[in-house]
Parts: structure tokens; sequence; C-alpha cells
């Protein structure tokens, strides 16, 4: 089977998190994928962890691209690129509001030439408003949406924020751009036209904030109970009796059938009330028991549950085995596991493809296939260092 996006040229000018993964997406659906990159790469190359100089960070986010590295800072080489953008269908940067403008491969610049483009911004806050023009990676965001002092009011025991570890604003908003580039696709096979995408981290996160921003409108009621970690013998498991249903699953998978006569926990109202004691009851229950036998027990049951696993466990487990999860992918240092694409179709190819392009090694091939260009020019391209390879890049 081919991809859903067989034969779509995406001309990718990302880095860090958010735009490379949206185009990784693209990739693995099989668009033509060629990561524009600076003469010394994107600085995502030297991110650990490295096996033999090599970034596996990296390489989970761009496996599947072609890599073209040229020097936009000189007029040949902007040229070159802006030939690529005539003939692209699609096209996704983040750089700072202004940057493409400046290079003469903004929006209004490209569809002048390829009206049919569909063209895709991602930036921490969009490319108009009050703060179009601050600098932003995802901590900065998060903090600046809200998301790190609401998690903070769910933490009991703490006066400073989290620390930030996990990107969440940059993989939603990747995950949101992808979505968004193939509605505009959808809607240019139906009318002819193309779309320009205005996409930030401020508003991916303030729609993943739903309840918050709901209860930030009205504030003062009993606030929804947190599904806290109940303690097991050599670990911990979550629960969540959300439902009825679930409630009484969990209180005869524990062997305790009288919860369900207890007037602390009738009903939802007063199961929300008496939250707290409910899980008291629960840490009892699951104190005696591994983590492992906590979740055999409630899971037979019928109960949403898990015990709390670490990444390697869980990549090693067999939700990950049996679903696919993960795909081999090899770079020059050689094989290591990418996360797989994170749906499935069945009449289309989706998936990882299972090479890193070292820096700039399909430069020569995309101008070759992509513009006609003839070896000699090729040659000079590079000769004066405004495309590079690998090879060149790192002496």
């Amino acid at each position: 089977m081919s991809g859903a996006l067989q034969g779509v040229f995406v001309l990718d000018f990302t880095a860090m998190i958010a735009g490379p993964y949206c185009t990784r997406l693209l990739a693995d659906l099989g668009a033509d994928v060629v990561k524009v990159e600076p003469p010394h790469g994107d600085h995502m190359r030297l991110r650990s962890p490295l096996r033999e100089g090599r970034s596996a960070y990296f390489g989970g986010l761009n496996c599947g691209k072609r890599s073209l590295a040229v020097d936009l800072g000189r007029p040949d080489g902007r040229r070159v690129v802006a030939a690529l953008a005539e003939r692209a269908d699609v096209i996704v940067e983040n750089f700072r509001p202004g940057v493409m403008k400046r290079l003469g491969l903004d929006y209004d610049a490209v569809s002048a030439r390829n009206p049919g483009v569909v063209y895709c911004s991602i930036s921490g806050f969009g490319q108009s408003g009050p703060d179009a023009d601050r600098p932003a990676y995802a901590p900065i965001v998060h903090a600046a949406c809200g998301y790190d002092l609401a998690n903070l009011s769910y933490q009991e025991g703490l006066e400073r924020p989290l620390k930030t570890g996990l990107f969440v604003a940059d993989v939603l908003a990747g995950a949101l751009a992808f979505g968004a580039i193939g509605a505009a696709l959808a809607r240019r096979a139906r009318t002819g036209e193309g779309e320009y995408v205005d996409l930030s981290l401020m508003d991916a996160m303030f729609g993943l904030m739903a309840y918050e921003c709901a209860e930030a409108q009205f504030p003062g009621g009993p606030r929804r109970p947190l599904y806290r970690p109940v303690r097991a013998r050599d670990g911990f498991v979550i629960l969540a009796p959300v439902s009825r249903a679930n409630f009484e699953a969990m209180a005869r998978a524990a062997g305790h059938p009288e919860w369900l006569d207890d007037p602390r926990f009738r009903d939802v109202p007063a199961r929300e009330r008496h939250w707290d004691e409910l899980m008291d009851l629960l840490d009892e229950w699951a104190g005696a028991r591994s983590a492992a036998e906590c979740e055999a027990i409630m899971t037979a049951g019928g109960v949403p549950c898990s015990r709390y696993y670490s990444v390697r466990e869980a990549m090693q487990g067999a939700y990950a085995r049996g679903r696919g999860s993960f795909a081999p992918a090899r770079d020059a240092a050689g094989e290591f596991r990418v996360a797989e694409t994170p749906f499935k179709t069945r009449r289309a190819r989706t998936g990882v493809r299972p090479w890193v392009a070292p820096l700039g090694a399909h430069g020569a091939e995309v101008l070759v296939e992509r513009l006609a260009m003839g070896g000699e020019e090729i040659a000079r391209l590079f000769r004066q260092g405004i495309l590079v390879k690998e090879k060149e890049a790192s002496t």
C-alpha cells in the first residue's frame, strides 16, 4: 500500500520538537519531506542521548525525511530554496515571526508564485497579537498559559511549580499542525486553493485545559476529584472509578461489597465529598499486595486501573509489543527504536520510514529531482559552501 500523502512534497524549515514532530507524521504517511537545515545542522542533532555522536532524540523526530543543508544567509541559497518553495505542496516553519519574511520565503511571497501551497507557521504566541515577537519554547508557554500553576494547584505540599521535563506544548502543537495541514490539503483537493495555517503553542495549551478554562470563568464550586496514586506494597497503582458501574466493579474486585451500601459512597456526589476517605480505603487494600497483583485483580474485575511503569518498562511491555508501538530506525551509529505513528489505517500505509538522514545527504538528489538542476551548478554550490554535506559541515 502507498501512504495517504504519497506524492505530496513538503519543505520542512523546522527545528526543536513541535515542527519536526508534525513533519515526521507527514513523512509517516508517505509525504516526501525535505528538511531544510542550516550548514551546521539542526542543533537537535547534538542533543543527548548520543551514540557515536548521533542523537536518538533527533532521530525519533526526524526519521524518514531527506536533508538539504543550505546557507539561507546567501543569495544563491535563498534562490535555490525559493525555487523549491514554488514546487512545494506543503511548507512548515517554526521560526520566530518575521524571519521567513526577511528571507523572502513567507506565505505571501511564496503563494504569489505557488497559490496552491499549504503553508503552516508554528510559533509560541502566534503570528499576530501583542506577544507575537516574544521568543518561546514549551516551558515558557507552559508558564504563560496557566498550565504550570494549574498543575501546581492539584499537588499537595508544594509551593513552587513543578520542573518541566516533558514538553507537552510542543508535541500537542505538532499534532494539531499535522491535523490542520491535512484539513487544508483536503480543502485544496476540493477547491484548488492553498491555505495559510497560523498555529500557536499557547492556543494549543488552552485547548488542552478545557476544565481549567471553564473553572477560571466560574470559580467557587466543588472541584473535581483527583485520581491520586494508590500505594501498593512495592509501588503505586491508579484507579479511576468514574461511573457507578466502575465503583461497583471496584468494590467487588477489592472484596469489599459493603462499600456499595456505605452512605459515603452511595452516588457520585457522595463519593466526591468523601473522595479522600475512599482513596484511604484503597491504600489499605493495596498496601498488602504488589502493584502487579493490584493491577491484575482490578483489570480482571473490569476496573480502569494501571500500575505506574517506567518508560523503559512500558516500551518493553506487552502492550507496546502487541500493538507495535515502536519501530526500528537506523542512523550512522546503528539501530534504535522510535515511537510508531500513533494511529493505524486500513487502506493506506502508515508507519515509520526507518532511516535518519545525515546532514545534507540529499541536497544534490533533491535539486536534480525537483529543479532539474545540472551537475556543474550543484558542484559550484557545494564548492562555495552554499550547499553542505555532513563531512564538510564537521570540519
